[in-house]
């Protein structure tokens, strides 16, 4: 039966819920890190450098964690990502549907469930293969064997095999001069902090920013199969017929066959190959699939246009050298959202990919918008250009925070204890920027962190809802937007 006019404004009211409150009421710098991909039930919440929460979607709670002990103090310039691979684990053994882990090493019992997990080394056959955790015994000791059941059969898990699961890590940047300790992330299987290099950045730290990441480990973009003339440093395949350089940036992985498990990023490509550094031979049982580049993180702000990227596996940072500069840059009030899968079929074109190609940041104190090209430019090098869009021009100052879902980049304006905050959307797909509706609930004075994003709620995707915590409160808010 087709909805009536009068049944879709009931079904679909634009009606304000409030959560549960958090357990700190939100200071200069607070931010809330959530994930883009619906892996994980939980947002990490930064309060400060040793009080942090995990805030629990699905049972609307807060769960303290462990102190991230950082080196510097909470203030603006704080940002923060979310990563969907945890770091290499080590098995004690195990069997063809289950692997053994030391308790110490794996100390959060359920976390994990449901999640995959790969093989990085170790046993010839297993190397490369996905598989999902249906289930966790746990000894409910301090020492002892965690065992993880297995969806399929893998050969038999050997002692000293290493894995790794999807159950995400939060990296997270307190501002100020930069310290040992200043950059750190939070594994939540482990439920562990570990401290993560700053040589590359700037000495110090500050005014606002944003962190992002292309990684969308369920989302590929495109697959395919090798062929006959594939080597250690090219993928072809015959049919093809991409734009030239539309993919470099992005990651391939080898799915299937000889090499399988291997990840490149991709530093050229023509119509119909891939060009990328040394790894294993591939031939035409290699099968693959394309992908965001896990590896890499995006850093904006600190009052300029200079953006950084770093590697995780290589614990590095490096100064990004974009063929066109930022025309402006990034101060308060500024945004950045990675668009990684808009199911819109334009975008999705193999052929013209536009999915996963693209950093959208509001610079702040103006309603310029620039965009950020990760294949563009010369030699795969990026480029940034200013993007006009319609029909609302508003002008985001400190206290201001976006998320991005599929088509759409939600961007809250900043509130105070006397105006409510206005929530916009922008519509990569149609290059609109309309208002989507205000939070009557009052705040108090805007504070810099980013405090909205947006969670999946149902396994069909189709009950998502925007979240706001308010600056200087503990209020929690959220909107259903579909």
């Amino acid at each position: 039966m087709a909805e009536t006019q009068n049944n879709k404004r009931m079904l679909h009211r634009k009606e304000w819920q409030t959560m549960m409150p958090a357990p700190t009421v939100t200071a200069a710098g607070a931010i809330v890190i959530n994930d883009n991909a619906n892996l994980t039930r939980f947002s990490l919440y930064v309060i400060s450098a040793t009080v942090h929460y995990l805030y629990d979607h699905e049972e609307d709670d807060w769960i303290p964690i462990a102190s991230g002990a950082f080196g510097t103090a909470m203030a603006a310039g704080a940002c923060g990502t979310y990563a969907c691979w945890g770091a290499a684990i080590t098995a004690t053994g195990g069997s063809t549907t289950t692997i053994n882990v030391n308790v110490a090493l794996f100390n959060i019992n359920g976390f994990a469930i449901g999640k995959t997990i790969e093989f990085l080394t170790g046993t010839a056959a297993n190397i490369g293969l996905r598989r999902t955790i249906t289930a966790i015994n746990h000894p409910g000791t301090a020492t002892g064997t965690v065992t993880l059941t297995l969806s399929a059969a893998v050969t038999s898990v050997a002692n000293n095999d290493t894995f790794r699961i999807a159950s995400g890590v939060f990296y997270v940047l307190l501002p100020g001069t930069l310290t040992a300790t200043s950059f750190r992330k939070y594994d939540i299987a482990l439920g562990t902090w570990a401290s993560c290099t700053n040589t590359g950045l700037p000495a110090t730290w500050g005014t606002d920013a944003r962190m992002v990441s292309p990684c969308m480990s369920t989302i590929s973009y495109d697959s395919g199969t090798a062929a006959i003339s594939s080597s250690t440093t090219q993928l072809d395949c015959t049919g093809k017929t991409w734009t030239d350089n539309q993919w470099i940036n992005y990651q391939v992985r080898i799915t299937g066959g000889t090499g399988i498990g291997q990840k490149r990023v991709i530093t050229d490509n023509d119509a119909d190959s891939l060009i990328f550094a040394a790894g294993t031979d591939l031939d035409d049982t290699s099968t693959f699939v394309i992908e965001g580049d896990e590896n890499a993180i995006y850093l904006l702000g600190n009052n300029v246009g200079t953006m950084y990227k770093y590697s995780i596996s290589a614990n590095s940072w490096a100064t990004v050298a974009p063929t066109a500069n930022r025309g402006g840059n990034a101060v308060a009030g500024m945004s950045a959202d990675f668009v990684g899968y808009t199911g819109d079929a334009t975008w999705a074109n193999v052929s013209d990919i536009k999915d996963g190609r693209y950093i959208y940041s509001f610079r702040g104190a103006t309603a310029v918008l620039d965009r950020f090209n990760i294949s563009g430019g010369t030699n795969g090098a990026g480029t940034w250009e200013v993007i006009t869009y319609h029909p609302v021009l508003v002008t985001f100052a400190a206290g201001a925070s976006s998320d991005w879902d599929k088509t759409k980049i939600y961007v809250a304006k900043e509130g105070s204890a006397t105006v409510p905050q206005r929530i916009y959307a922008f519509d990569v797909v149609q290059n609109s920027f309309t208002a989507l509706t205000t939070d009557w609930y009052f705040g108090a004075a805007a504070v810099i962190g980013n405090k909205i994003w947006i969670q999946n709620l149902s396994s069909a995707g189709l009950v998502k809802w925007l979240y706001i915590l308010q600056s200087g409160v503990a209020n929690l808010r959220r909107i259903m937007i579909y």
